[in-house]
C-alpha cells in the first residue's frame, strides 16, 4: 500500500491529499477573506522566504517587509509598493508594534531566534521556518515565550499540513505497526568536511547591512565566502537541522517522543523515571567551522508509557557507515542517493520506522506513505484508520486560522521547540567524540560540561533574548 505526492506536484505546491499548501483559489482563502484579516510583516522576503511572499498576501494584509540585502530584495519591494520597508526587523518591530498583528521569520538560521522572540514579546503571532533555531537554548526560550505571551505560533516544516502525514502519524498511534524499536532517517549529501575561515577582508557590497546580516554572529571582517552560510556552524545547523526538521518530524510526534520534554504529559504516556536520552555519534571528523562530510547519530530514547524504548539512527552522507546497507536490507531494494544517475526525488532523504508488525517509510517532506513489506499490506485501506489528527487546508492557513481564534496549528511551538532541540542536539554530539546524556525536562547534558555549553552560543551585544 502506498500513498504518494509526486515531486512535480510538491514543487508546484499543488497539494496531496487534503491539501498539503495553500492554492490560489481554494476555499481556505475565501473564509479567511470574510475575516478580519491579520496585518503580517514579513522578516525576510528572498530565498526561502519567497514562499511566503507568495502565499501570504492570499491571507493577510502584508504591511511590511524586511531584507537586509537591497539588491536582492530589490524586485520584491518593487512588486510590492504598498508596505513599509525596512532593513533592520527590530525597527520595523518597534515601529510598527501598533500596527503589526503577525511576522513570518525565515532569514539565515542564526537570526531566527531573535526575529521570533522579539516579535512574540511584543505578542504578535509568529511563523517561522525551520530550522525553528541556532541552538538549543533558542529553541526553548521560544517554546516557554510562546507559552508566556500566549500567541500563535508555527514552524515552517510544511509537509506537517500533508494528508500522508497525518495518516502515518494515526496509524502508527494506533498499533498497525506494532512496536517500533528502530527508525532509520537519512539524507544524502553531507556538509563540507575541514574547512579554514575565509582569509582577507573585502569592503560589503553597498546594498548589504554586513552588520544586520551578522546579527548575533560574532563579528568579522566581510568576505563572500561567509554568504555560503549553510556550510558554516556559525550559521547554519547543517542538514540535521535543515533537513531533519522534515525527515524526522514523522517518528518525533508519531512516537510521542515531544512528551519527554513536557512535565505536565498526560500520565499514560510519562516515563517511569527521571528522562535521559542518550546521543552518540560517529563523524568524518571534528570540525568546530564546519559540517562533516558525513556523519551517523544515534539516538536512544527511553519508554514513554506504553510504548517501548527507540534507537533512532541519523545518516548524513553517502560516507556514513553501515546505516544504507541496514536500510537497504529492510526495504528490499537498493537505496539511489545519486550515485546510481536516476537521481530519485523519493531516495535523496526518507524515513523508515521498523515495527514488530510491519515498517512505514516516507520521503524526506513525509508526504509519502509506504506501508512494507508491500504483499503484506497491499489490500489494507488507510480509511479503516480512525482519524485522531485535524486535516489541514495548508501549513500558513493553519497558522492564520489559529492566529484568529482557532485551533492551534500542528506544529506550533511547544512541538517545534522539542523537535528542534532533539535535532540539534545531534550537531552537538558530532563536536564531541564521547556519547552524551541529555535530560530533556531541565534541558542540560548531564556528563560532559562542555557539551552543555555548546548548547548555548555567546551573543553579540544588542543581540542577547
Amino acid at each position: 500500500m502506498s500513498s504518494r505526492c509526486h515531486r512535480r506536484s510538491f514543487l508546484a505546491a499543488a497539494g496531496c491529499g487534503a491539501g498539503f499548501l495553500l492554492l490560489e483559489n481554494s476555499l481556505s482563502v475565501r473564509a479567511y477573506a470574510a475575516n478580519a484579516r491579520l496585518n503580517v510583516g514579513l522578516i525576510g522576503v528572498t530565498g526561502r522566504a519567497g514562499w511566503f511572499v507568495q502565499t501570504m498576501p492570499q491571507l493577510a494584509n502584508v504591511v511590511a517587509m524586511c531584507d537586509v540585502n537591497r539588491h536582492r530584495a530589490g524586485p520584491v519591494f518593487e512588486k510590492f509598493p504598498g508596505p513599509r520597508k525596512f532593513e533592520d526587523f527590530r525597527e520595523m518591530l518597534d515601529q510598527m508594534e501598533r500596527e503589526l498583528d503577525a511576522v513570518t521569520v525565515a532569514i539565515p538560521d542564526h537570526t531566527h531566534a531573535a526575529a521570533a522572540l522579539g516579535a512574540i514579546k511584543r505578542r504578535k503571532h509568529v511563523l517561522c521556518e525551520k530550522p525553528l533555531t541556532h541552538d538549543v537554548s533558542e529553541a526553548r526560550a521560544l517554546r516557554e515565550a510562546a507559552a508566556q505571551f500566549k500567541v500563535a505560533t508555527q514552524m515552517g516544516n510544511q509537509g506537517t499540513a500533508s494528508e500522508a502525514y497525518r495518516q502515518s502519524v494515526e496509524l502508527t498511534q494506533a498499533g498497525l505497526l506494532g512496536d517500533i524499536r528502530e527508525v532509520y532517517a537519512w539524507k544524502d549529501g553531507g556538509g563540507t568536511g575541514d574547512r579554514p575561515a575565509p582569509a582577507g577582508e573585502f569592503p560589503p557590497p553597498d546594498d548589504l547591512r554586513w552588520d544586520l546580516w551578522l546579527g548575533p554572529a560574532a563579528a568579522r571582517p566581510y568576505h563572500p565566502l561567509w554568504m555560503k552560510w549553510h556550510g558554516w556552524r556559525d550559521f547554519a545547523t547543517g542538514n540535521l537541522g535543515n533537513w531533519g526538521a522534515h525527515i524526522l518530524n514523522l517518528p518525533f510526534r508519531a512516537l510521542r517522543l515531544d512528551t519527554l520534554w513536557d512535565a505536565d504529559a498526560p500520565a499514560e504516556w510519562r516515563p517511569k523515571e527521571k528522562p535521559v536520552i542518550r546521543i552518540k555519534a560517529r563523524m568524518s571528523g571534528i570540525h568546530p567551522l564546519t559540517f562533516p562530510k558525513w556523519e551517523l547519530v544515534e539516538f536512544d530514547f527511553p519508554a514513554r508509557g506504553p510504548l517501548p524504548p527507540v534507537h533512532v539512527t541519523w545518516a548524513n552522507g553517502a560516507g556514513a557507515p553501515g546505516a544504507r546497507a541496514r536500510v537497504e536490507e529492510l526495504m528490499g531494494r537498493k537505496l539511489d542517493w545519486g550515485d546510481a544517475g536516476a537521481k530519485r526525488w523519493d531516495d535523496h532523504g526518507g524515513c523508515l520506522l521498523v515495527g514488530s508488525r510491519g515498517m512505514l517509510h516516507t520521503i524526506a517532506h513525509n508526504t509519502t506513505l509506504t506501508l512494507l513489506p508491500a504483499e503484506k499490506f497491499k489490500d489494507f485501506d488507510l480509511k479503516s484508520i480512525p482519524r485522531a489528527l485535524p486535516r489541514s487546508r495548508g501549513h500558513e492557513s493553519e497558522w492564520v486560522q489559529a492566529c484568529q481564534g482557532g485551533p492551534a496549528a500542528l506544529s506550533h511551538f511547544h512541538y517545534a521547540g522539542p523537535l528542534t532541540e532533539f535535532l540539534l542536539l545531534g550537531n552537538v554530539a558530532t563536536l564531541f567524540d564521547v556519547p552524551l546524556e541529555y535530560d530533556p525536562l531541565a534541558g542540560r547534558i548531564l556528563n560532559h560540561p562542555g557539551a552543555d555549553a555548546a548548547l548555548r552560543r555567546p551573543r553579540r551585544k544588542g543581540w542577547e533574548l
